[in-house]
């Protein structure tokens, strides 16, 4: 599967990750059963399957909270993300 996927291109031009960098990679991992390598992969997977999901079911059943609950969570992988891409580029390397 890994010979199909996509390559980054920010990463191939400029030599830096982008904030997507290891999304691929992590969602190919959750269909191969291993979940704790997929968040080591990418922190952000999980919340944002949650994030998607969400916007999906809200799309065809509109309930109470979603507009909260999906700006707080969009919010919160927004966080996770950008966090996750400054330790990856400044931090760790």
């Amino acid at each position: 599967m890994e010979e199909y996927m996509l390559p980054c291109l920010n990463k191939k031009l400029f030599g830096i990750e982008c904030m997507g960098c290891g999304l691929q990679r992590s969602i190919a991992l959750i269909f191969d059963g291993e979940f704790a390598a997929a968040f080591h992969m990418y922190p952000a997977v999980y919340t944002l399957i949650i994030l998607f999901g969400l916007v999906a079911f809200n799309t065809f059943s509109n309930f109470k909270y979603a507009n909260k609950i999906i700006t707080i969570l969009a919010v919160l992988n927004g966080v996770i993300i950008v966090g996750n891409f400054v330790a990856k580029t400044f931090i760790i390397n």
